[in-house]
């Protein structure tokens, strides 16, 4: 596949709660698009366990400029691939997080953990 192909990764799409994608974009390289709420956060966080199994870079870029809604759920799917990650030995780096993730963040005092 080439860096110029994006090959989506099926997102979960609860009733009314609006549906997330995970896209490669490169290898390492993703964008998160959609709603990242209670409603879709265990196939959101389903999505990002694959691409972590999937995806052999040590380092990951996640772009979260395509994320439109989120709450606490999806703050913990983020916190949860980003601990993964770390358990492989690897690094994910999200990028572009929408405000009402950067504010859930600094209310719950872990937005270092995102930065």
């Amino acid at each position: 596949m080439s860096a110029a192909t994006a090959a989506p990764i099926p997102g979960d799409s609860a009733a009314g709660g609006g549906a997330f994608e995970l896209q490669r974009r490169a290898p390492g390289r993703f964008a998160a698009r959609g709603v990242l709420t209670f409603a879709s956060a265990r196939g959101a966080w389903e999505e990002g366990l694959a691409a972590l199994q999937e995806d052999p870079s040590k380092s990951i870029e996640v772009e979260c400029a395509g994320v439109t809604h989120a709450d606490s759920a999806g703050l913990m799917v983020l916190l949860d691939w980003l601990g993964a990650a770390r358990r492989r030995g690897r690094s994910i780096t999200y990028r572009y997080l929408p405000n009402s993730l950067r504010s859930l963040a600094a209310i719950s005092d872990l937005e270092k953990l995102l930065a």
